[in-house]
């Protein structure tokens, strides 16, 4: 099947083609939404600002939980919070308290949950940042809304909170263990003390803005395929996200190149590709200077003759 065939799919084949490969974890975290938000929705006279961000981004939220899981996803990892959130003041932290206690709480999230059939969890050192402020009431939350969705099966959905280094975390749940058990834990059953339950390694990340992946402790391996979107996470269309899993289950996926196996025009080819990019490196940006913000620039050539 080439590229555009693939494309055309209706989402069930998609999903059809993704599970036959096994369950996909997935990492997606959803940044720029506020620059989303400001871009797409701007405010209106006598409106309030804070009630519209926060029933758009949910629901737009929703719409990504939901394409990703009409495309054969089946764990969704979303980062969503790290230390930087309480440096950006009381504003700001009280508009993120207020929208994940929406996430628990919420009939739009709830009545979602159940019709997609979705286990929910989070993960990371919440209740260490949180327990001491007032928003501590948020990890209980948390903890309800996981039991009320236990029994949820078809797609799991894990929230990422101040997931940044779990070393200390870690350390803390395998002494823990021991002492329960007088047994070094192995690696998956780290995995499932620390996210509830056991999560295979991750299959790709999908991250926006300057190159880097994070907040995915234990099931990082460095094999996991990584993708970065030129425009904010809520821009996500479906044609961009199929063409990333087409990517992902055919396109890397292909055996070691025998290269003594090349003709000499093939390595002709090879040459003037990577002649033409020398000096060239994916993940190099600049700085927009009306309105100071990173964005990546084009650096990959190709020559002529070169192509899918």
């Amino acid at each position: 099947m080439n590229r555009d065939e693939f494309l055309a799919l209706p989402a069930a084949d998609v999903a059809a083609h993704m599970r036959e490969a096994g369950p996909k974890v997935c990492v997606f975290p959803i940044n720029g939404t506020r620059r989303w938000f400001m871009l797409e929705y701007p405010p209106q006279p006598d409106t309030d600002v804070l009630a519209a961000y926060l029933a758009i981004v949910e629901q737009r939220h929703i719409d990504l939980y939901r394409l990703f899981f009409d495309h054969g996803v089946h764990t969704l990892l979303t980062p969503a919070f790290g230390p930087d959130l309480l440096e950006r003041g009381d504003e700001y932290i009280q508009i993120a308290a207020e929208g994940l206690a929406r996430l628990a709480t919420e009939d739009v999230f709830l009545d979602f949950y159940r019709e997609y059939d979705v286990r929910v969890r989070f993960y990371g050192d919440h209740r260490k940042y949180l327990g001491s402020t007032r928003f501590a009431y948020l990890c209980d939350l948390f903890d309800d809304l996981t039991r009320r969705t236990l029994s949820h099966t078809r797609h799991r959905l894990f929230f990422g909170l101040f997931a940044h280094d779990a070393t200390e975390t870690i350390a803390e749940l395998s002494v823990h263990y021991y002492r329960q058990h007088t047994r070094v834990p192995d690696k998956w059953t780290l995995i499932e003390l620390y996210y509830g339950e056991y999560v295979p390694p991750v299959d790709l990340f999908i991250g926006f803005d300057k190159f880097c992946a994070f907040d995915m402790p234990l099931v990082a391996t460095g094999n996991e395929d990584l993708y970065f979107t030129v425009s904010p996470s809520p821009y996500l269309t479906a044609p961009q996200l199929r063409a990333i899993l087409f990517d992902h289950l055919i396109t890397r996926r292909m055996a070691e190149t025998d290269y003594s196996a090349l003709e000499r025009n093939e390595w002709q080819l090879m040459r003037s590709f990577y002649r033409t990019n020398i000096g060239n490196t994916l993940g190099v940006g600049a700085r927009q200077t009306h309105g100071d913000y990173w964005y990546p620039l084009p650096l990959v050539d190709l020559p002529e003759g070169f192509g899918m």
